[in-house]
């Protein structure tokens, strides 16, 4: 992968993050479920700042057609799952959802699914050392947020079962 078609993958990269964000907004905004609002507002939120990272190692990479040394390549990690973890343990176990929450929760988990491959066809496709670093990160972090999502989806599909398997209750009586 040569540097133009490198700098392009960040241009679809940004513009992935920012439509992501705004799906995870509108959705954060009109779930009543608190478990559906808490994990949209975390992720738009993670979405955010993966935009900004992106968008300032653009910037610095189209201004000196290379790598950047001075942009700070690192991303918070997700905290998706104690966000859910917390908001699972303050609220009702019948909280309210419809299936718009479920279909949601399905399609931002394709995104997820298709931002994980993305970068780490990136990472797989660089040599240097901080640019795969970079990407497998943010590929780690997506692939997080994939999982949280499909755990989600559990919990919207069948609630009492996944508070039995969360909450690890075993029939063997012990």
């Amino acid at each position: 992968m040569d540097e133009k078609e490198r700098l392009n993958a960040l241009d679809v990269a940004l513009n992935n993050e920012m439509k992501e964000r705004e799906f995870y907004l509108k959705n954060a905004e009109r779930t009543k479920n608190p478990v559906g609002k808490a994990m949209f507002q975390q992720i738009a939120d993670e979405e955010l700042e993966h935009y900004q990272r992106l968008k300032e190692l653009h910037e610095k990479w189209k201004a000196g057609d290379k790598w950047p040394e001075t942009v700070p390549l690192k991303v918070k990690q997700t905290v998706i799952k104690d966000v859910l973890k917390d908001v699972l343990q303050k609220v009702d176990q019948n909280a309210e959802s419809d299936d718009d929450d479920l279909q949601a929760v399905r399609t931002v988990i394709d995104f997820e699914a298709k931002g994980a491959s993305y970068y780490a066809k990136l990472r797989d496709e660089v040599t240097d050392p901080k640019e795969k670093a970079f990407f497998d990160l943010l590929a780690s972090i997506e692939n997080e947020h994939y999982v949280s999502l499909k755990d989600t989806e559990e919990y919207l599909t069948d609630p009492a079962s996944w508070y039995a398997k969360a909450e690890h209750h075993g029939l063997d009586g012990a």
